[in-house]
């Protein structure tokens, strides 16, 4: 009888333990799936030739996500920007796409070089980038700038802007035509580049 009990007990032990296992697993797996490449550290693929001679069409990139979590961007940064905004990400939606249950929002996010700051006020004359009235001194640029766009003008950034210009001045859609990015639009910064 005490035979049977313990054989009942192992038994128990041994389920509970398979069920501790289980979840612990599927714990690992949404951490992995969803809860690091959302908050902590994301690849992306470079696509398009507006940043280069930095970064090059089909680049991987390693993106920090919690960079801008502790620290606001510095000038001559990359990061990356959801210029049309973003919708907020939740594990319920993560999921329904994961099951299939939803579709997938495509979010054109831009990858660009910081330039202009909160409170500074950004203009291009000529070929050269004025800060606050000073000329800029960078090297970024991959040819001399020809299409100042709106930056034509002095641009005053809020508190909350910052001017962004793609390295490869000639082919890029950045803060010249599409405006200051707000920084609540701004999803990480780029910290590492494998080809």
């Amino acid at each position: 009888m005490q035979e049977e009990v313990m054989a009942k007990k192992a038994l128990g032990d041994k389920i509970r333990g398979v069920i501790c296992e289980i979840i612990l697993l599927c714990c690992a797996v949404i951490l992995g799936l969803y809860f690091i490449p959302t908050y902590v550290v994301q690849r992306t693929i470079i696509d398009g030739q507006s940043m280069e001679n930095s970064y090059h069409n089909g680049d991987n990139v390693i993106v920090s996500k919690f960079s801008y979590r502790i620290d606001d961007p510095e000038r001559f940064d990359v990061i990356t920007f959801y210029p049309f905004g973003k919708e907020k990400d939740s594990f319920g939606k993560f999921m329904q796409v994961k099951l299939g249950l939803r579709e997938k929002k495509k979010e054109d996010y831009y990858i660009k070089r910081v330039i202009g700051l909160p409170g500074e006020t950004v203009q291009i004359r000529g070929a050269d980038i004025y800060i606050d009235g000073e000329k800029l001194v960078e090297n970024y640029g991959k040819e001399p700038i020809e299409d100042v766009g709106i930056a034509g003008s002095p641009v005053k950034l809020k508190d909350d802007e910052y001017f962004v210009l793609g390295d490869n001045r000639g082919n890029s859609t950045d803060s010249r035509e599409i405006g200051p990015v707000k920084q609540e639009t701004i999803s990480g910064k780029v910290v590492y580049n494998f080809k």
